[in-house]
């Protein structure tokens, strides 16, 4: 049986980038030895870096004046290095879910900590609006797209001051007006590769705004000064990207992916709003395209553990929601083909074809 893999993260891969790492650790490009046991310094590790990085660049249409390293430590390490890097006095952060509460959390130990605006009262299901950007802040912290609770900001906001976004889980998604950023950061395991690298998107300049010293690790400027090999990188997460990348630019690229993604976020969303059992759990103007979360309207809650069990026999793994909002998540990123949202949209209607 097809299996469809909703996962939230570590998440769906295209299959020929599976296939293409798997060749590559019994034997890299004819090489004789294995992706998992070159050197980090050999020029056939270089070759892949430099690929990766150029096609990270080119498919983002990223500008002159920044710079791309891949750093080991998950996004939740860079929750702690950006204000190590940034936070002279005062941040900003907008709060739109667990990731930047826990963000949030980890500012906290280098200085003051501005919550311009949060979405907490709704337990995050919007995205806040109509909220003003102090001027006297280092920097504004944005989560672009919240995966636990299904919101999403689609739209590349202006900033008076440096603005920093976690974009973890909606890279590549979409375009990105990359100049509106000082600083894009982000764990691969959603739309980039398998876990085990972040990406970096670091303006040039922005660095030596704080008098505290830094260590080697956690410091930027190291990791630019010896592009993401000052220590051994994560060789084969890397590679797995680079797979990833190549085959976004075989597709045609960006652009071609958002509509692939839009169109299979419209179907899901359309069979939520039209059905009678299920209902979506996020505003509509703030839903996300990247994890689409819903459940069962209150009359038919105490079927959702029976759906569960209907979907996995049709092959549907991964949409059990998150404990804190309790339901269904199905993740749709870029390498979830529209078929798999087909036969979670046919599972849904059979199923409440005949349990009303």
């Amino acid at each position: 049986m097809k299996k469809h893999n909703f996962n939230a993260g570590p998440s769906v891969l295209p299959r020929v980038a599976i296939e293409n790492s798997a060749k590559a650790v019994l034997d890299l490009n004819g090489i004789g030895l294995s992706l998992l046991e070159i050197s980090h310094r050999s020029k056939d590790f270089q070759a892949i870096l430099d690929e990766a990085m150029a096609l990270f660049k080119e498919l983002l249409d990223i500008p002159a004046g920044y710079q791309v390293i891949f750093l080991g430590g998950g996004a939740s390490m860079q929750f702690c290095m950006i204000p190590y890097n940034f936070l002279n006095k005062k941040a900003g952060y907008l709060e739109t879910g667990v990731w930047a509460e826990k963000a949030i959390k980890e500012a906290k130990f280098f200085g003051e900590v501005d919550i311009v605006a949060s979405s907490k009262d709704k337990n995050f299901s919007y995205v806040p609006k109509g909220y003003t950007i102090p001027a006297d802040i280092d920097y504004f912290h944005i989560t672009t797209n919240n995966t636990i609770y299904g919101s999403e900001i689609r739209c590349d906001i202006d900033s008076p001051v440096p603005l920093i976004a976690d974009m973890s889980s909606d890279i590549l998604s979409r375009p990105v007006d990359i100049s509106k950023y000082s600083l894009i950061y982000g764990g691969a395991q959603k739309n980039l590769g398998p876990a085990g690298v972040t990406f970096i998107i670091i303006k040039d300049g922005i660095l030596g705004k704080t008098d505290r010293k830094i260590p080697s690790m956690l410091n930027y400027a190291t990791h630019l000064k010896e592009p993401s090999l000052y220590n051994t990188p994560p060789v084969f997460a890397i590679y797995t990207c680079l797979e990833t990348l190549r085959w976004i630019k075989g597709l045609g690229g960006i652009k071609t992916i958002e509509s692939m993604n839009i169109k299979k976020a419209n179907l899901l969303y359309d069979t939520i709003d039209n059905s009678k059992m299920f209902v979506g759990t996020v505003e509509k103007e703030s839903r996300s395209i990247m994890n689409i979360c819903f459940v069962m309207k209150d009359q038919y809650k105490e079927k959702e553990d029976a759906f569960m069990e209907f979907s996995k026999t049709k092959g549907i793994l991964g949409i059990k929601g998150h404990r804190s909002v309790g339901g269904f998540r199905a993740s749709t990123y870029n390498a979830l083909p529209i078929e798999s949202v087909q036969a979670l949209v046919d599972a849904m209607n059979e199923f409440e074809k005949n349990n009303l």
